[in-house]
């Protein structure tokens, strides 16, 4: 793993967005994995700029999208698709056939998650797969408990990440209680993922994540298993790390 630890937001979301920008750069037709929530939109105003300011392309990349809620229409202003779209796909010049979020209102869930899990596969698997990571450890929708070998599915929405999601809703009743993911194997599958975590929020999650034993308890672990696992943090969610990370330069804590 390498393991950065930033100052702030701020750096964590210039940081990212280097990563991303050189990615595109050096192979134009990536296969990009996007996540939402609110840690990545720093990285997606980056892009925008790199696009606006200096023609970043997006043309010829495939992108794919870890969730989306069960029942929410694309249009719906709290689906996922409205997310992406809102924050940076209508932002730059991606081609919208070679976009892909999970459907929440497929008729058929489990054939939807099955041609998902195709779709990758024919795209050649994911360059680079953007996380983040939940409160409770959980990364895309792939809740304490589930199978770190899962495929794309449905899946049931822990009751903290319900509560957790209430903010972006009117009434926490209408926080969708099923959504469909990626599973904890389709992103291990990824040939490089970009985990970020910010805030004390998620410093107990980090610390499990990065120094806690291997678990189903706490999917993001997996990422220790991972060929090239790059994670940047900003100081306040590498807060309750025993060892102090840079670079991928390991180094205990000062007595």
């Amino acid at each position: 793993m390498l393991v950065e630890v930033v100052d702030n937001y701020e750096t964590l979301s210039d940081r990212a967005a280097e990563v991303v920008i050189q990615q595109i750069r050096e192979k134009p037709d990536s296969t990009l994995g996007f996540a939402t929530g609110g840690t990545p939109k720093g990285l997606y105003n980056r892009l925008i700029e790199a696009h606006e300011e200096s023609g970043l392309d997006f043309s010829k990349l495939t992108t794919f999208n870890l969730d989306e809620y069960v029942g929410l229409p694309p249009e719906h202003e709290q689906s996922y698709a409205r997310y992406m779209w809102s924050n940076l796909f209508n932002n730059v010049n991606v081609t919208e056939s070679q976009v892909h979020i999970p459907h929440g209102m497929a008729e058929d869930v489990d054939s939807h998650c099955q041609w998902y899990e195709r779709r990758i596969e024919e795209a050649g698997g994911i360059d680079l797969q953007i996380l983040g990571i939940g409160a409770n450890g959980h990364i895309a929708f792939n809740e304490p408990g589930s199978s770190l070998g899962s495929r794309t599915r449905i899946k049931t929405l822990a009751s903290k990440t319900v509560k957790d999601n209430a903010r972006y809703f009117e009434d926490q009743d209408m926080v969708p209680e099923y959504a469909i993911t990626m599973g904890v194997g389709t992103i291990m599958e990824a040939d490089e993922v970009l985990l970020l975590a910010s805030g004390e929020r998620k410093a107990e999650a980090m610390k499990k994540t990065l120094e806690g034993h291997i678990t189903a308890m706490t999917p993001a672990s997996m990422v220790q298993m991972h060929r090239f696992a790059h994670i940047v943090i900003d100081e306040e969610a590498a807060s309750e790390l025993d060892y102090q990370h840079h670079h991928g330069i390991v180094e205990p804590k000062d007595e």
